[in-house]
């Protein structure tokens, strides 16, 4: 007899659509059955025609816990997740205190989370100038990937410059580890910003003017150069733009490792929205126009970009302050919770297939981020993770609605149909019709497949 069977279902995979159940023993799914079995079980879920698809894997948050629990906390944010059909998170190494870039900092960060976490999780380790030699022992401890930037950023995590990338990037290769980027060049942004503040211009214009494309695209061709020189996979992490993407479309062409993730606030929102409604739409890079936002959904279809990531970035609501300028502001969008019913939404109203969302925020995460054998699929063996989304329920994002600990979002007020309505991690239950009922600490570390 099975634990649970999922009835009457429309199971969605990353290669196509059909009427089916999914039975589960343990934690692991056990068997794909007909849409009507009559197999035995310990309990039931009716989908009603339900699009039932693999827990969705949203590869890059920020979930400032430990050190800046102010933000946001790993049990806040694991909640919205849940809600919002993630069953499983690779957090940033940064907005944490310390930051992790070694393997004393990644056991305590694994011992001060493991009680808090409602789903899955695995982190990113960092890659800073000053710990290149820590980087085999964060592999052994298991993180997925390494975090460098480019750009410039908080004084306790250093950019890198491009001597150290590619030293970085031997070391890595030697354990098949991806190293993944933000991607804007340093002396640009730096320059701009700088002379911006020096002659008092910091609007939102400036700030725009300050982040353009070239620095974005410039930093991402100079990794393509020394990702096809060394060998080691690279992660180019939220592109804004389709000519950065084509840069990594042509790269992918020619045999370099590369992999790519946008934001769904890069593909519905653009800079007009910053400009008329303010620092709740500021991240970096930057909106860019109604135009470039647009043409990226090229990108997303044909698969250039890999996956959809929320770059989940909290924050309290007076760092959202104009009061000193646009520059001062915190430059982040929070959307761990809704990166779900948003794609839906867009996908349905192109007339896409449902498929591509199991590409891009189930399988390819889960390949890329070493989840591979257990995360990602509905596929017997695998984790009985899974959400079911209702493609009829029309929905309007409201801030009671979210479960962020400062519940705030450029998303609100945004409209759409199709809403997930029951999360399911491990077989569990842990989120149904807009209500967590899953437990603090039944999410567990996942350390990355070598």
């Amino acid at each position: 007899m099975f634990d649970l069977i999922v009835r009457n279902a429309n199971i969605i995979s990353a290669d196509c659509v059909f009427s089916g159940s999914v039975a589960v023993s343990g934690e692991k799914i056990a068997a794909l059955l007909p849409a009507d079995t009559a197999e035995p079980a310990h309990s039931f879920i009716d989908a009603d025609h339900a699009f039932l698809f693999p827990g969705f894997i949203d590869a890059h948050v920020h979930f400032n816990d430990p050190g800046f629990e102010w933000r946001e906390d790993f049990s806040h944010a694991t909640q919205a997740a849940a809600l919002g059909g993630v069953t499983t998170v690779v957090d940033m190494p940064l907005q944490n205190d310390p930051a992790l870039t070694d393997r004393t900092i990644f056991e305590r960060k694994h011992r001060l989370l493991k009680n808090k976490a409602y789903i899955d999780y695995a982190f990113w380790g960092g890659m800073i100038d000053d710990n290149l030699d820590k980087l085999n022992e964060l592999n052994e401890c298991g993180v997925t990937s390494f975090k460098s930037f480019l750009a410039p950023v908080s004084s306790d995590y250093t950019s890198l410059d491009y001597g150290r990338v590619r030293k970085g990037l031997a070391m890595i290769k030697k354990f098949h580890g991806l190293a993944g980027f933000h991607c804007e060049d340093f002396g640009i942004i730096s320059y701009n910003e700088a002379a911006a503040v020096k002659s008092g211009r910091v609007s939102r214009e400036d700030y725009l003017q300050a982040r353009p494309v070239a620095a974005e695209l410039i930093a991402v061709q100079s990794i393509i150069e020394l990702s096809r020189e060394i060998g080691t996979r690279v992660h180019i992490c939220h592109v804004s733009h389709p000519s950065v993407a084509e840069a990594i479309k042509r790269a992918k062409y020619e045999g370099v490792p590369i992999t790519a993730e946008t934001c769904p606030h890069y593909l519905v929102f653009n800079a007009e929205h910053f400009l008329k409604e303010g620092m709740y739409f500021k991240c970096a890079p930057p909106l860019r126009s109604k135009e470039a936002s647009e043409a990226l959904w090229s990108y997303v279809q044909d698969g250039t970009l890999d996956l959809i990531a929320s770059d989940h970035s909290p924050c309290a609501p007076k760092e959202k302050s104009e009061s000193e300028g646009s520059f001062k502001a915190w430059g982040g969008i929070s959307g761990v919770q809704t990166s779900l019913q948003v794609m839906f939404h867009e996908l349905k109203k192109r007339g896409w297939s449902p498929t591509i969302l199991a590409r891009i925020m189930s399988r390819n995460p889960a390949e890329i981020f070493g989840m591979q054998t257990r995360k990602g699929e509905l596929i017997p063996g695998y984790d009985a993770d899974f959400v079911l989304v209702d493609p009829k329920i029309e929905w309007e994002i409201k801030e009671d609605q979210l479960a962020y600990l400062n519940k705030q979002s450029a998303f609100i007020g945004y409209k759409g149909v199709g809403l997930p309505t029951c999360t399911v991690l491990r077989g569990q239950v842990i989120a149904v019709n807009g209500a967590v009922v899953g437990a603090s600490g039944e999410g567990q570390l996942i350390r990355r497949e070598c």
